[in-house]
């Protein structure tokens, strides 16, 4: 087996504040908060005199991360940001919640908004897609039926 686990997801933010009071909301602890640069990030990233701002917030069950990285340098080279769903490369983040009306709830309060609807999958999932600050775009995914309850 060559894979151990995933690790983390990267997300470049220009808020880091906000960004880790959103994901706070949702339920991920910040596992640490450190500044990254040096000839040997640059090395690893291939963006040479970089100065990053990371923050590694990590899941209630202690598997999974999201990093925040906010660039002090150099200047972001591109956004994509809003890009719609159908656009290639990496999108989205998928995150079960026990509660996907009561998250709505919390996270609309810091600016999150819901790309469509929220829809029921084969009484299987309720699902919807949000964004929130910075245009960030993850999924919610409420389990139904037995699967909640195991």
């Amino acid at each position: 087996m060559a894979v151990k686990r995933l690790d983390n997801v990267g997300i470049v933010v220009e808020d880091l504040d906000v960004a880790i009071a959103f994901f706070l909301e949702l339920g991920l602890a910040l596992e640490c908060r450190m500044p990254i640069e040096g000839e040997w990030a640059g090395r690893v990233t291939g963006v040479r005199d970089q100065r990053v701002e990371i923050a590694m917030m990590r899941t209630p069950d202690g598997h999974s991360r999201i990093e925040l990285s906010r660039f002090n340098a150099p200047a972001i080279a591109s956004d994509h940001r809003t890009a719609p769903v159908n656009s290639l490369g990496y999108l989205r983040v998928m995150f079960t919640v026990e509660d996907i009306e009561d998250t709505l709830v919390r996270l609309e309060k810091l600016g999150a908004s819901v790309v469509d609807e929220v829809v029921d999958y084969e009484n299987t999932y309720r699902l919807c897609y949000i964004r929130g600050p910075e245009g960030i775009l993850i999924g919610l995914a409420e389990e139904l039926g037995q699967q909640a309850s195991e």
